[in-house]
């Protein structure tokens, strides 16, 4: 499995639609904000990398809306048909 650094976390690289994961794209865009998450989604829109933090299902600080469960339903109704999209699964230490 591959593994990437960012935001000084390690996360294991789940899911790489048609091979769309740019690392500089993604270090750009990435901020403080998904420090908390357990996992970062991204696809891409009219060509624009768009990112969202889902926590683990049994995270205490998750709802419903932001629960990897949830994550196949934000790609159906949030997602462009087709899209290309990544998942990464931050590392625990």
């Amino acid at each position: 499995m591959k593994k990437i650094q960012l935001l000084e976390e390690e996360y294991n690289v789940i899911k790489d639609e048609s091979d769309c994961l740019d690392y500089e794209v993604l270090s750009e865009l990435a901020t403080d904000y998904f420090k908390p998450y357990d996992y970062i989604f991204g696809d891409y829109a009219y060509g624009k990398l768009r990112l969202k933090g889902f926590y683990s299902n049994d995270n205490k600080s998750a709802t419903a809306i932001n629960k990897l469960s949830y994550l196949d339903e934000y790609i159906q109704n949030y997602c462009a048909f087709n899209c290309k999209y990544f998942l990464l699964e931050k590392i625990k230490k």
